[in-house]
């Protein structure tokens, strides 16, 4: 007996399908659409053109650097300094403007900081002064109980004495 094999994506059976048939049923059913038709036929000449640049460009080095190679040979005692020397300043230079940019941003992030910092306390005395009032109002209150509470204890610690010296003076 024959087995038959389930293609687990088409769900078709293949076992007993002619090659043509089976190589059909993997293909889509539907062909291309008219978006995929222009994007091909725009694309493939603008691929084409860029790799002609390409090739162009490739040899283009190539025939060059064959050229120039002797002439840098008989002038490398002088090319080699006058490149290292501008070399050297080009790299003095960016390690300069690495250096500002950095010590600039350093002084930004520093600067920030400080406002952030100086910010949060002014608004911390902006409360307290804000509270400063009420505690004042507070504090008076307190005061004037505590007066009238010992201008009251007093008075009664005077008619206590009065009181006293009175019936000391009966006696």
């Amino acid at each position: 007996m024959a087995e038959v094999q389930q293609h687990p994506q088409y769900g078709q059976h293949y076992g007993h399908q002619s090659p043509t048939d089976a190589i059909k049923s993997m293909l889509p059913e539907r062909g291309p659409t008219a978006s995929q038709v222009i994007a091909v036929i725009t694309l493939f000449p603008l691929g084409g053109l860029l790799l002609t640049l390409a090739g162009l460009t490739l040899a283009g080095t190539v025939v060059g650097l064959a050229v120039t190679t002797p002439l840098f040979i008989l002038f490398s005692p002088v090319l080699v300094p006058a490149a290292l020397t501008i070399g050297l300043a080009v790299t003095g230079f960016l390690t300069s403007g690495a250096f500002g940019l950095t010590g600039m941003s350093s002084l930004a992030y520093i600067l920030n900081y400080v406002r952030q910092i100086s910010g949060k306390i002014a608004h911390q005395l902006g409360e307290k002064v804000q509270q400063m009032p009420d505690q004042m109002e507070g504090a008076k209150r307190r005061m004037q109980d505590t007066a009238g509470y010992v201008g009251q204890r007093t008075k009664e610690v005077g008619q206590q004495t009065a009181r006293g010296t009175q019936e000391t003076a009966r006696t």
